[in-house]
């Protein structure tokens, strides 16, 4: 698919969420669905910096002290400072990173914006998180013989159905060897007052939101049969959070689950 086949008239969450990050690779329609959903939620721009913070702090352990060297990141979203490839081969120059996204102009700018080091690789696929199969089919630069770091932050949450996104997940990991890694990032109202979850159940309603959030008996659900690394399933700005970082939202401020896990 080429830029030519954007519809800029209909939001797309990587470009809202570029948007709440302060990008310029939005339209008027991402704007407008960023600007509606901030309503209901006051805090979603403060969210979605606590959330790629977490990104970046999971891919630093991951490369670091978990020695991956290989990572399958789906749902991209537009390239921003501190990219998984980035973080990751800043710290092991080897690394090789498949990025997946089913906007177009995430593809786009990829491949414009997001270059490898010498030593490493990376590789852009437009393929949609609900084609698991197709996306595994895909990964010529991955050896998957050696341990990979499946990365499924705010992406997940997309998904309406509790039970098919567990099928989904869990399909990437069986594919995946022992010692490989499920990152993943999830909006709840776990932690939100009555008020904004019900604001948030609304903006569901009325078609505002496109964000399913779940419980944490739901999030737990997507690491049955994993170790998860600690502090465990927290919300993101609590895991292994920077102490030198300047902004440090509460779990309501950042309103979503993080957690790291090993398959054994």
């Amino acid at each position: 698919m080429t830029i030519d086949r954007l519809d800029t008239g209909v939001p797309h969450p990587a470009r809202r969420y570029n948007y709440w990050l302060g990008g310029k690779d939005n339209f008027a329609a991402d704007r407008e669905s960023g600007d509606l959903l901030a309503r209901s939620y006051p805090a979603a721009r403060i969210a979605a910096r606590a959330n790629r913070a977490f990104l970046r702090r999971a891919v630093g352990f991951l490369a670091g002290e978990a020695g991956i060297r290989q990572f399958l990141d789906i749902g991209t979203g537009l390239p921003t400072a501190d990219n998984t490839h980035e973080v990751a081969q800043r710290i092991a120059p080897e690394s090789r990173i498949v990025y997946v996204d089913n906007d177009p102009m995430v593809m786009a700018h990829a491949r414009a914006l997001l270059t490898s080091t010498p030593q490493g690789r990376t590789r852009y696929l437009e393929e949609d998180l609900r084609e698991p199969e197709s996306i595994l089919r895909s990964l010529e630069i991955l050896d998957l013989s050696q341990p990979v770091a499946l990365i499924l932050v705010a992406v997940v949450h997309f998904l309406p159905e509790q039970a098919r996104a567990r099928e989904i997940v869990r399909t990437l990991v069986d594919a995946l060897p022992s010692g490989s890694y499920l990152t993943m990032s999830m909006a709840t109202t776990d932690f939100l007052t009555p008020e904004l979850t019900a604001n948030w159940d609304e903006s569901l309603r009325t078609g505002r939101s496109d964000v399913y959030p779940r419980t944490r008996a739901e999030f737990d659900e997507f690491f049955a049969g994993l170790e998860l690394v600690d502090p465990g399933v927290v919300a993101v700005s609590e895991w292994r959070p920077d102490p030198a970082a300047e902004e440090r939202p509460t779990p309501v401020e950042a309103s979503l689950f993080g957690a790291v896990a090993r398959k054994a």
